[in-house]
């Protein structure tokens, strides 16, 4: 009876355990298909089923004039369910031969038209739900395969999918490319198209997708449930002729200097809006834009800096232009340390100008440590400070806010701080543009500054954003500083840009046709001034205006590291400035002056078309339509002009038949009417009007040649 109950006693144990494992699977069971059922079934179903992204028209990056800088083009990719539910055996067989021979002959070009009907039935044996047909498929392309046998019964029964992708694409390929940038995946996204990735990228769509394989996803149908919204285009301030000027003259700098990479922006005066930015380094093979060293770039700029040195002084009141100033052969020691003029000039005692107009460090270093130093005349103890002030009144201190990201901040140090490695030899280095950084844009502003009469306006690439040509939203001219200098330092700081180009360093190359106004800039990159016969490497550079009178447009290139053919900004930087504005002048009637804007000249003897010979018929056709007052004084075939007092008479000229006439004062074309009918051989030198021939007038002709020259 002990075993007997022992045996029961642990059948009822183990009875009990089953009764309760049940009870807790059974409400498990309950749990999941009752209460938590409708989560289940929804996680369930999307393993197989769901809504993902449907990505939208990208916008458009014009120029002004509407050019496309970047734009999305469409292509698409063919592929093919063989296991659709609406496609009958019966319906594959009917058209399977046909579409072999389609996809032989115009897609699988390496397949006979047996080897690809076996292959297609092959991938349906298989139950291929995503068979691809073919990647980078034109347009056209997509409306002919459209038309084989099976695809064109549609994406049911003839199981024909087509995925629909676009293509970011650059139609002026370098020209401006940092800027205009880009959005990849993976990558943080750059310029334009990075800033406003969200006006260009539009509102994603939705589409219910179902999985067919571990990570392939086809559309249930062909509509999307929710559609995208395409994206806006936006407008840019790049001028696509002024890009390319730019582009291309700053590309025969770097080439012509070999140096390893610059930058040139041209900027709209009284706007700040640019007009063209290019930066190009060198690559293994050749050149490309992969940095933008105009905005994200901040270096010492050297000699360009001086002007903030000098309008700081003026400023202040502390010099005048005509100030005398020795630069002791351009040799001077600052605290043990030696500075040196760029050129040995041999000059001591000059005007302040002068000074400016050559470049001289050692000139503008004792300017500014004379009146900002310790012991300076004015009775300042800390009077750095001052000097600092100044050029943050000037906003030399600030980024500009482009609509780029990646904008470097300009550094200037504050006064008499350890923290910056304040020195006594940091405002005379400073004042020569050493011991802080800066971009070229931020440079560039400045200078534009002193142009626009001391308005400081804020660079923009950006004039309206639209929607299939619908002005959304116009960004207008932004004023960052209404004054930064006085009237008068203004006034002086143009006169001396003025004169850098009139008789400084930058003389070599001042134009004949137009004015402008810059400065050269010489820096040394790795430059130590402990350590001065270090591996020295340049930066050349200038920056400036043009026309000089009434500016339109301000420019600043920056060439680094040249290594043939000059390092100064007057060799490597001044020559492609001049380039970019000679081109400008001859391509923009903006920057010409209308003729009949002046008074119209009261013309004299020695202006007047005097000597002019020609049948009397032309001479006063010409002059009614110039307006010219004239009188006419003879009704003979010929006639020659004179000049008496403010008007003109119109002379006969005779014109015998039998011996060499008088043709000084004939167009070419008269001359030679007149000669050979006469029976003269003639021969031509030069343009213009019969100055000088061979042959005296009243010669008997007797068949000669006669030599008119003309000019």
């Amino acid at each position: 009876m002990n075993i007997k109950n022992e045996v029961l006693i642990r059948i009822y144990i183990v009875l009990a355990l089953i009764c309760i494992v049940a009870v807790i699977i059974f409400g498990k069971a309950i749990q999941i298909s009752v209460v938590d059922g409708e989560k289940w079934r929804a996680r369930g179903d999307s393993l197989y089923v769901k809504y993902l992204p449907v990505n939208a028209e990208r916008g458009n990056i014009l120029s002004e004039d509407g050019s496309l800088l970047a734009t999305s083009l469409p292509f698409f990719e063919i592929r093919m369910d063989l296991k659709s539910t609406a496609m009958s055996d019966e319906v594959f067989q009917q058209n399977l031969d046909s579409l072999a021979v389609c996809l032989a002959t115009h897609v699988f070009t390496d397949f006979t038209v047996g080897g690809m009907r076996g292959y297609l039935e092959e991938k349906r044996k298989k139950g291929e739900r995503y068979l691809l047909i073919k990647k980078n498929v034109s347009y056209t392309e997509l409306e002919r395969i459209s038309k084989f046998p099976l695809f064109r019964l549609g994406r049911y029964k003839g199981g024909f999918i087509v995925k629909r992708q676009s293509k970011r694409e650059r139609p002026f390929r370098m020209l401006a490319r940092r800027t205009i940038g880009y959005v990849r995946e993976g990558a943080k996204p750059v310029g334009l198209e990075g800033y406003f990735d969200q006006i260009l990228g539009g509102t994603a769509g939705k589409q219910l997708m179902q999985r067919v394989s571990h990570n392939t996803w086809i559309p249930i149908n062909d509509l999307t449930e929710i559609e995208p919204e395409n994206g806006n285009d936006i407008v840019s301030t790049i001028d696509v002729n002024l890009q390319d000027i730019t582009h291309e003259a700053l590309l025969r700098g770097l080439n012509y200097h070999q140096a390893d990479h610059g930058t040139a922006i041209l900027m709209e005066v009284k706007t700040g809006a640019i007009r063209a930015i290019s930066n190009i380094g060198k690559v293994k093979n050749g050149w490309s834009e992969l940095y933008n060293y105009a905005i994200g770039s901040a270096t010492e700029p050297g000699s360009t800096f001086k002007l903030a040195a000098m309008m700081a002084l003026l400023e202040d009141g502390y010099i005048k232009l005509s100030d005398s100033i020795n630069l002791e052969q351009g040799r001077a020691d600052f605290f043990e340390e030696v500075m040196l003029d760029a050129s040995y000039h041999r000059l001591d005692s000059t005007t302040v100008k002068r000074a400016f107009e050559i470049s001289s460090n050692v000139g503008i270093a004792k300017l500014v440590q004379k009146h900002y130093g310790r012991n300076n005349p004015h009775g300042e103890k800390n009077n750095g400070s001052r000097f600092i002030q100044r050029l943050k009144d000037m906003n030399l201190h600030i980024p500009l806010g482009i609509e780029i990201e990646g904008e470097a901040s300009p550094y200037i140090k504050d006064a008499y701080s350890e923290k910056d490695g304040w020195s006594g030899t940091t405002l005379p280095w400073m004042s020569i543009g050493y011991e802080l950084t800066i971009t070229p844009l931020q440079l560039l502003n400045f200078y534009n500054s002193v142009a626009n009469n001391g308005v400081m306006m804020k660079p923009y690439l950006i004039d309206q954003i639209q929607n299939f040509g619908e002005v959304k939203e116009v960004f207008k001219p932004t004023i960052i500083k209404r004054k930064i200098a006085s009237k008068n330092t203004i006034a002086q700081a143009q006169e001396l840009l003025a004169a850098v180009v009139s008789d400084g360093t930058a003389r070599s190359l001042k134009s004949s046709k137009y004015n402008f106004s810059g400065k050269t800039g010489t820096a040394q990159i790795n430059y130590r001034k402990f350590k001065p016969k270090a591996n020295i490497r340049y930066q050349a550079s200038f920056a400036g205006y043009f026309p000089s009178e009434n500016p339109m447009y301000s420019c600043i290139v920056v060439i680094t590291d040249p290594k043939q053919n000059g390092i100064y900004g007057s060799e490597v930087a001044l020559p492609v400035f001049r380039e970019i504005a000679d081109r400008c002048f001859a391509t923009k009637i903006q920057l010409h002056e209308a003729i009949n804007l002046t008074p119209k000249p009261k013309l004299t003897n020695n202006k007047l078309p005097v000597g002019t010979v020609g049948k009397v018929e032309d001479l006063a056709q010409v002059m009614d339509q110039i307006d010219l007052t004239y009188y006419p004084f003879t009704k003979k075939e010929w006639g020659v002009l004179n000049a008496r007092s403010d008007s003109l008479r119109i002379q006969s000229r005779t014109l015998s038949k039998n011996v060499v006439p008088n043709v000084n004062g004939m167009g070419l074309r008269d001359a030679l009417f007149v000669l050979e009918n006469r029976g003269l051989s003639v021969s031509i030198n030069g343009y213009g009007k019969v100055v000088r021939q061979s042959i005296k007038p009243g010669t008997t002709i007797k068949g000669q040649t006669i030599k008119i020259t003309l000019r």
